[in-house]
């Protein structure tokens, strides 16, 4: 059995941060499909979704069984104006994990600032030092709570592509999360940037992607918002990721931290939503069953 430990992200529920991103499954809903599933934990999900108070976060974990597999923020770090606030934001989150000891890293999306994810980051050399140092910064309040940080590549965040992770990545000492479908969403090889990075991954978003729909999105002939909900996240080892041979390198590097998957959904009616959903998810627990990850909810307790 792999050592991997298999999580689900409540996005694949159609749970996401970005307003008026479609019908939002209640949170009973998505917590109960996941265990019934066989998911050792979630991710914290966007505000609302989950407790942010300690106990009552407690409770709601021990009451479904699942563990908590990381807090994702996406703060603006590259606006000295915003910078306070950004740091906030990543401070709550921290304090959080720290004060419900679980084993999760605070995953750290670079905001544009400009609200959802149609926007891709560009920036001048001045402008790459500023968000280096943020990014620092984080990794530094992230490591006073004791708790883990990750770097999440997300297309329309001011890290994308496959240069961006190497020039943050060389200008940081941050760790990866390895997120296969917004690094080809961004033209990138995720196979190749888990390659090049495979020593500082400690944390993995898995998902495939349609290629030709993620091409669209790059070229600016469909939003990213619409290409999402027209499919661009497709079930595992059905899209373009060599999701097998993404597996089969983080065995081989005895990879033990989470793997959460991913299949991004927008959904714009709530009569089958819930069916929708669960179909994505048990077709992935299936597809990671079928290649030896099989490390469900027996690694929560």
């Amino acid at each position: 059995m792999s050592p991997m430990r298999v999580a689900a992200a409540p996005i694949s529920w159609g749970v996401c941060e970005v307003p008026g991103w479609g019908v939002q499954l209640e949170r009973d809903v998505v917590l109960g499909q996941m265990v019934e599933l066989n998911f050792a934990a979630t991710e914290l999900g966007p505000a609302g979704f989950l407790p942010t108070d300690a106990n009552a976060l407690q409770a709601v974990l021990a009451q479904s069984g699942l563990a908590l597999a990381g807090a994702f923020v996406a703060p603006v770090l590259h606006d000295p104006a915003q910078r306070l606030a950004a740091l906030a934001e990543v401070d709550a989150a921290a304090t959080l994990l720290a004060e419900v000891g679980l084993d999760a890293p605070v995953v750290l999306a670079c905001a544009t600032g400009t609200g959802g994810y149609e926007t891709a980051g560009a920036l001048d050399d001045a402008g790459w030092s500023l968000l280096a140092e943020g990014v620092s910064e984080v990794v530094a309040r992230c490591a006073y709570h004791g708790v883990g940080c990750v770097l999440h590549p997300h297309v329309g965040t001011m890290i994308e592509t496959a240069a961006d992770v190497d020039r943050i990545m060389a200008a940081t000492e941050i760790a990866l999360c390895l997120d296969t479908g917004h690094l080809l969403a961004a033209g990138a090889d995720p196979l190749a940037v888990l390659g090049t990075h495979v020593a500082r991954v400690r944390h993995v978003h898995l998902k495939d992607v349609d290629a030709s729909l993620a091409a669209q999105v790059r070229e600016g002939k469909l939003a990213y918002a619409e290409a999402v909900s027209a499919g661009m996240y497709v079930p595992l080892g059905t899209g373009d990721v060599p999701i097998s041979d993404v597996l089969a390198t983080l065995e081989h590097a005895d990879y033990r931290d989470w793997v959460v998957v991913e299949q991004d959904l927008r959904l714009d009616a709530a009569d089958g939503a819930a069916e929708r959903a669960r179909e994505g998810a048990a077709h992935a627990r299936t597809f990671l069953t079928a290649h030896e990850v099989s490390r469900g909810r027996e690694v929560a307790s």
